[in-house]
């Protein structure tokens, strides 16, 4: 492979860069990646419905008044975007807008008067968002939350930038917490990258690259930037063990020098 991967206005050579790092045997590594592939895919599901549900949400000119956060979930008929509030109390979460999914990328949104009270599911992933969203010092800048399931039914919430611009791929800055299935406690906070990269395509580049100082492997946040970023291209991420490719169909592998 003679390639050259490409960022900003410089290149290097990919078999120079992967001399630079390389991979060593370890039998957990293709199941923990595998995850991550998982996880980043859903994600992208997530944000996409959050995209197209908003946008069908803010059709209907709704009273905002009030409202906490959307929450997106997946049913066995589609996918469903939430608009609740809290009750007076604060002790009931009511649900007061939905975004229904009536095909692909396609959303109705409808108003509930008065509003339906929400399932306990759905009062502890909003009490989660909140929580994460409170303890993360975030920069001034739009960001993006997005709500996963966990292991012994304990709650994934991200917080990750979201786009300024049409062109630009926003990369960094983001952060999974673990948070318990009350939503009230966070159990673990785990910083996926430190500063934003806001990166725009070389119309000339084969792949990105980007370089990993937190952890020695892919995130779930690079799976979502990859599947995000148009034009499609896999992003090599260099780490202190090895040089890992995120794919274009979200799939993670380990570069090896050709």
């Amino acid at each position: 492979m003679n390639a050259s991967i490409r960022a900003g206005c410089r290149s290097i050579p990919v078999h120079r860069f992967w001399s630079l790092f390389r991979p060593k045997n370890d039998t957990d590594l293709k199941a923990y990646l595998d995850g991550v592939t998982e996880r980043g895919r859903a994600l992208y599901a997530y944000d996409e419905t959050a995209w197209h549900g908003t946008d069908a949400f803010f059709e209907l000119k709704p009273d905002t008044s009030g409202l906490t956060h959307y929450i997106c979930t997946n049913t066995p008929t589609g996918w469903l975007v939430i608009f609740p509030r809290w009750n007076d109390a604060h002790d009931k979460l009511l649900v007061a807008y939905e975004a229904v999914e009536s095909g692909p990328g396609k959303y109705a949104a409808r108003r509930y008067d008065p509003p339906k009270e929400a399932s306990g599911d759905l009062a502890a992933q909003e009490r989660a968002l909140e929580l994460a969203i409170a303890t993360f010092q975030h920069p001034n800048r739009p960001y993006n939350t997005a709500i996963l399931p966990a292991a012994d039914g304990k709650i994934y919430v991200y917080l990750y930038p979201g786009q300024t611009k049409d062109t630009i791929w926003p990369l960094g800055g983001d952060v999974r917490c673990t948070v318990s299935s009350d939503g009230k406690q966070i159990v673990e906070s785990r910083q996926l990258h430190n500063s934003i990269l806001d990166l725009e395509t070389n119309p000339r580049a084969e792949a990105g690259y980007h370089m990993h100082v937190l952890s020695d492997v892919p995130e779930d946040t690079d799976v979502l930037y990859v599947l995000n970023r148009k034009p499609s291209l896999p992003e090599y991420i260099g780490t202190a063990k090895r040089v890992y490719v995120v794919n274009t169909d979200g799939t993670i592998s380990i570069a090896k020098d050709d």
